[in-house]
């Protein structure tokens, strides 16, 4: 019998709040259990193990960074959309650094069909759209993009650009207007 007031839903939101707490990696059904005081065996009625509360973890994080990309693009185009496209996962990493990492979690195809990762392709080959790229150029752009973001992203929260100057934010600036450069001046095959 299911204890009162635990739901999938709420353990998943735990979970995600654990992940960014303790980090992604450190998150497992027993950790989750101490946070509620309850046994782990009581989870189970919730949870197959582990590895599912990491999925559902990846697919929580999916969404909520899908739904603050499509509210940043609204009504923008070009360099602006790019921009606020790579701000949001940059500021999402940043917040919720536990939630970032899940993102990146290697779902199984059909998950991955049914996830909020649909629509992160979906945003990044719009903003594409308006630098009047076409396959397969535009699948290397969307690698390149993605790359350049995480890359960057994993980097700087690893400390890796607190030591020199310029600061990290003017370096993001000038990657990304490196980045629009790129985009309107695609080199041909």
């Amino acid at each position: 019998m299911a204890r009162a007031g635990l739901t999938t839903e709420r353990l998943s939101r735990a979970g995600a709040e654990l992940a960014d707490e303790v980090g992604f990696d450190q998150v497992t059904v027993s950790a989750l259990a101490k946070r509620f005081d309850v046994k782990v065996a009581s989870l189970y009625s919730h949870l197959k193990n582990s590895q599912d509360l990491k999925t559902r973890i990846a697919l929580l994080a999916l969404e909520e960074l899908a739904d603050r990309a499509a509210d940043a693009l609204a009504g923008r185009a070009g360099k602006d959309a790019l921009t606020a496209f790579a701000n949001v996962y940059r500021d999402y990493a940043r917040e919720h650094p536990g939630r970032y990492t899940a993102a990146r979690l290697r779902l199984d195809p059909e998950a991955a069909a049914a996830s909020a990762g649909v629509r992160h392709a979906q945003m990044t080959r719009a903003i594409l759209r308006g630098y009047d790229l076409t396959e397969p150029d535009q699948t290397h752009a969307v690698r390149l993009l993605g790359s350049v973001f995480h890359g960057y992203v994993s980097l700087e929260m690893a400390g890796g650009f607190s030591h020199s100057a310029p600061d990290s934010q003017e370096s993001w600036s000038r990657t990304l207007d490196a980045l629009d450069a790129l985009l309107r001046n695609w080199p041909a095959p």
